[in-house]
């Protein structure tokens, strides 16, 4: 507690003499989270109409979240499924390294469709059903040649051992 009052203190005498520093502290707040949170669900068509001017969205194409508790209030529901590496990579982005334009909203599992993260831009060659079916042959196919060659086991060749008997000269070292 001695330790917060002394910060507090510090933090007094400093804005005393700095003003500079309280209007940069000031400035320094406006980007909380709070600041982005959604407002309150629409109820009436002139909430609806006010939201949909709020994320840039005409007022047919805005439909919200339903008010399910999850705290999605007002944001709206946009198409969402394909990632940001479908996107035009040629097009003059404002942010080109987000690939997304000022102002534009911005799905609200945006998270996921970052390019870092997995997307699917288009349906896959192959079925999943085609998929599991190759998936089962090549795992078959080796249980198959498993089975099959267990009985042929493989060893490097090797010759017996050779141990000394008695009455044996297995070398020597006298010149021929």
């Amino acid at each position: 507690m001695a330790c917060l009052m002394r910060t507090l203190k510090l933090v007094e005498n400093l804005s005393k003499g700095n003003q500079l520093l309280i209007r940069q502290s000031t400035r320094t707040m406006a980007g909380w989270n709070k600041d982005y949170k959604p407002g309150v669900f629409p109820k009436t068509d002139e909430e609806r109409a006010i939201a949909a001017k709020k994320y840039n969205l005409l007022p047919e194409e805005y439909k919200p979240y339903a008010d399910n508790g999850l705290g999605y209030g007002d944001y709206p529901e946009l198409p969402g499924g394909l990632g940001v590496e479908a996107r035009d990579p040629y097009y003059p982005y404002d942010y080109p390294e987000l690939k997304r334009n000022f102002g534009e909203t911005i799905h609200a599992d945006y998270d996921l469709y970052s390019e870092d993260r997995w997307s699917q831009p288009s349906q896959p060659r192959y079925s999943n059903s085609a998929y599991w079916l190759s998936f089962l042959g090549v795992m078959a196919g080796c249980f198959i040649l498993f089975y099959w060659l267990e009985d042929y086991k493989m060893y490097r060749p090797v010759a017996a051992k050779q141990y000394p008997g008695e009455g044996r000269v297995h070398y020597t070292f006298e010149k021929e």
